[in-house]
């Protein structure tokens, strides 16, 4: 493992309230990281305690027998060890600007796309030009189609720049193509549980099954209609052969208010159809309609989807799909070999500039604008039809097909192989780094500098090296006693994780018993690494009282 997680408990699990496709994606690696390497050592980044006690929770809970390292924000500086900061989305400007603190060429950062269309995440990409990224980072892209979709946004940024300030080079991260993985041996399902999944589910042997699995969301990820239409007009197609046809859904509705638009839309448009409802949120219940399963469908019309796992669990489950032609599902469902795409056509570019309007000036929530953009895409619901009735009408036909997209599943999108992509980026990226020996940042965080920096035109003047600075006290031990007695105000203690080690601070207070001295000669008996910190922790004991300057005019105006 070259890369330390920046682990959030939330992004890595499925058990919260709102689950989306990135929390089953994170908890997907996770699995898969583990079981490729149950004994290597494990590095994690986190912002809290409780999610480094999480971490370690959840990789011994998987398996892992390895050391786990915790590194926090007190502790960045050791991410040089892992040499890279893995971030399971988009946002990494954030961490390009921490990274500055230590110089730039210290680490390697990457990060990965789930859903791009959001504000949110268009500003995280947008972020990432004018962030102090560097060549030996990158962005992993899960789809062609998605990388398309951040190079236009960031080189329309880059040309802004240009534009706005003449900007001759404008760095950009390395946008590699590396899909999301699933751990295909999950996806394996005995003859005996397929029998006594259909049992329980009272599906006769006269009945072909129908899955779509997901989050059951017309406006923001599949509109069901094209769906619901293609499997009235196949059923309608293979009545004479005493068939009939089952849809699975299983997932689960926002609101009841979608649920039942979800039933209207079926008493219209499929009425032929028995349909089973199961929640997608309960593995026993996922586990039962995939077993059941002969056909899967995703027919996805939203810019909120960009990968797509389904299409990949259904082949490693040895199912045949039927898929729009969208995005990530380009690129892992090869048409009429594991499955069928059906064509899908959208409005031309242009006829959307009200919708981004819209959406920018907060008219419409993000909600309204997917489910505003979503409408003026198409499925093509004869081409759908024609797959479906294909497929219905030839178990052959299922059966070859999903061979070769469970062959498939387990040569390209297996953790085991997708993580080997991981670490061979994460490698590039630090060749990278050594060939272009970058060094220590001199530009800082404009936003987070040195407050004395900052602000050094409002106190009258600063303490320098040559100022001179004596006891008040009569001795220096009498220094130390009233100094342990204000150590007890929680108005004076709360400083003391920025403040010298108190062995430091007496032997401060010793130099000054045979009378007043520079402030830099008196620190000169201190560490040399810890002289700058004791020359502040000078104006702190100034703050006290417990020393003074020794002359009326001994600090340098600025």
């Amino acid at each position: 493992m070259t890369a330390a997680i920046h682990f959030q408990s939330e992004a890595y699990s499925t058990s919260g309230k709102k689950l989306m496709g990135r929390n089953a994606a994170g908890e997907s690696f996770l699995r898969g990281l583990v079981r490729s390497r149950p004994a290597g050592d494990l590095w994690a980044f986190v912002e809290s305690p409780s999610d480094g006690e999480a971490f370690i929770e959840t990789a011994r809970s998987l398996g892992s027998t390895g050391n786990t390292h915790i590194i926090d924000p007190g502790t960045a500086a050791r991410l040089r060890q892992p040499g890279t900061l893995f971030n399971p989305g988009p946002n990494f400007s954030k961490h390009a600007w921490r990274r500055s603190l230590f110089g730039d060429g210290s680490w390697s950062l990457c990060g990965i796309t789930h859903t791009i269309a959001s504000g949110r995440a268009m500003d995280s990409i947008v972020d990432l030009v004018t962030a102090p990224t560097a060549p030996w980072d990158a962005l992993i892209c899960t789809s062609h189609a998605v990388r398309d979709s951040v190079a236009s946004v960031l080189e329309a940024q880059a040309r802004y720049l240009t534009d706005r300030f003449g900007a001759k080079t404008v760095p950009l991260p390395k946008l590699p193509v590396i899909p999301l993985g699933l751990n295909a041996d999950e996806f394996d399902y005995s003859a005996d549980e397929r029998t006594a999944a259909r049992a329980q589910l009272n599906i006769g042997d006269d009945e072909d099954v129908v899955l779509f699995t997901g989050r059951l969301s017309f406006h923001a990820k599949a509109h069901p209609l094209a769906m619901y239409q293609a499997l009235e007009r196949a059923q309608r197609r293979r009545e004479a052969a005493g068939r009939k046809t089952v849809l699975i859904e299983c997932g689960w509705h926002a609101t009841d208010r979608v649920a039942r638009a979800f039933a209207d839309a079926r008493r219209m448009a499929c009425p032929e159809i028995r349909t089973i409802e199961l929640d997608g949120r309960i593995a026993a219940d996922r586990r039962k309609a995939w077993a059941c399963a002969d056909i899967v469908s995703s027919l996805v019309d939203n810019i909120q989807e960009t990968f797509g796992i389904v299409p990949v669990e259904a082949m490693a489950a040895g199912l045949p799909v039927v898929v729009s032609d969208w995005d990530g599902y380009r690129d892992t469902v090869r048409d009429r070999v594991d499955g069928f795409r059906i064509p899908t056509v959208s409005a031309a570019v242009g006829f959307g500039e009200d919708l981004a309007r819209r959406h920018a000036l907060e008219i419409d929530s993000y909600d309204w604008y997917l489910a505003y953009s979503s409408s003026f895409t198409a499925v093509d619901i004869e081409a759908a039809t024609e797959a479906f009735a294909a497929l219905l009408g030839s178990p052959e036909m299922r059966l070859r097909m999903g061979e070769q997209g469970r062959q498939r599943a387990r040569e390209l999108f297996d953790w085991s192989v997708v993580l080997t992509q991981y670490e061979e980026l994460w490698q590039e990226l630090a060749d990278l780094r050594r060939t272009a020996r970058p060094g220590s940042a001199s530009h800082g965080w404009p936003a987070r500098l040195d407050p004395f920096d900052v602000f050094s035109g409002y106190p009258t003047s600063s303490l320098k090296r040559d100022s001179v600075v004596q006891l008040i006290d009569t001795s220096a031990e009498a220094a130390k006693k009233r100094l342990e007695q204000y150590l007890t105000l929680e108005m004076v203690g709360f400083a003391g994780p920025v403040l010298p080690e108190t062995v430091e601070i007496h032997l401060t207070l010793d130099g000054l018993e045979q009378g007043p001295r520079a402030a830099g000669e008196l620190i000169g008996s201190l560490p040399a690494a810890h002289q700058d910190l004791g020359l502040r922790g000078l104006v702190w004991l100034m703050k006290l009282g417990v020393v003074g300057l020794s002359s009326p005019a001994p600090l340098e105006k600025k």
